[in-house]
């Protein structure tokens, strides 16, 4: 079984690097547990704290703010050493109110299943025509309300082998298509708040997103589908087009741009006790002498 070492690191602001640490183990049981036996990638995860770069040689799985961020030195599609890299933009979970947790297991797991996003599953209609389906192997299932717990720390579903195999698996009864057991098919079967990249051979059209969410509903499908460094981006760009990372992804000696957090209501103003003008009160008969 191969296995690979996998740099963890925070450059977010949103998180400590306390909390990153912290959902470490679990992630390191998810993927030598529950995802090895099945896929046959194993991986050691290493968190390396900030001011420290990555060792040589090792892929990275890297927490920023949101994909602005992910800018600052241009967006990169590999490590220093052409390896795989995978981004968790941690504010634009909690701003969207997306456990960050289930995006890290999400990144990690596909970087595993496809590090160099480009493995298909086609699917033939005709002697003439068929569909070329994304190997991504969370984002079928990838809303948070499929996840499960690891040790208090909520990870992402994923899908097993089968649900890329639909001409075998996909007509042997009691085959069980993702982690968790949800889903009723394979490919190109989702689960609510699910997505897939599908490309047309026949029409030539590029890849195209198929989405089972609710309209309006935050995903990570929506979020991700058109930023520069998204897995679904880089499936689309010629890997020579990719761009390696510098030794860390974003400089460390530099503040980030201070959030703008509306405060509460401006105070009401009150006016100070003041002397009040005296009042003339009329004197009884003969007085006010």
């Amino acid at each position: 079984m191969a296995s690979i070492t996998i740099s963890i690191f925070n450059d977010s602001t949103a998180l400590t690097d306390a909390q990153v640490a912290d959902a470490v183990p679990a992630l390191q049981i998810q993927v030598s547990q529950h995802f090895a036996p099945a896929w046959g990638v194993d991986a050691t995860l290493t968190f390396v704290p900030k001011g420290q770069t990555p060792a040589a040689g090792t892929w990275w799985l890297t927490f920023l703010d949101n994909s602005t961020q992910a800018g600052v030195l241009g967006y990169h599609d590999t490590t220093p050493d052409g390896l795989p890299i995978g981004k968790v933009f941690a504010q634009t979970d909690l701003d969207n109110h997306l456990s960050w947790t289930v995006t890290a297991s999400h990144e990690l797991l596909e970087m595993l299943g496809d590090p160099d996003v480009n493995l298909t599953t086609f699917i033939q209609d005709t002697n003439t025509s068929g569909r070329l389906y994304s190997y991504e192997v969370c984002d079928a299932v990838e809303d948070d309300q499929y996840g499960y717990v690891i040790n208090g720390i909520t990870v992402s579903d994923f899908v097993l082998p089968a649900y890329f195999e639909p001409a075998t698996a996909g007509h042997t009864p009691g085959t069980q298509y993702d982690y968790c057991n949800k889903l009723t098919g394979p490919v190109p079967k989702l689960l609510s708040g699910g997505y897939i990249g599908e490309f047309d051979v026949k029409t030539g059209g590029g890849w195209n997103q198929i989405t089972a969410a609710t309209e309006g509903q935050p995903h990570r499908g929506h979020l991700r589908s058109n930023l520069p460094s998204s897995r679904a981006n880089r499936r689309r760009t010629p890997r020579t087009a990719w761009k390696p990372s510098d030794p860390r992804l974003v400089p460390m000696d530099t503040k980030p741009e201070p959030r703008l957090v509306p405060m509460g209501p401006e105070p009401r103003l009150v006016p100070m006790a003041t002397h009040p003008e005296p009042r003339l009160v009329p004197m009884g008969p003969g007085g006010g002498h």
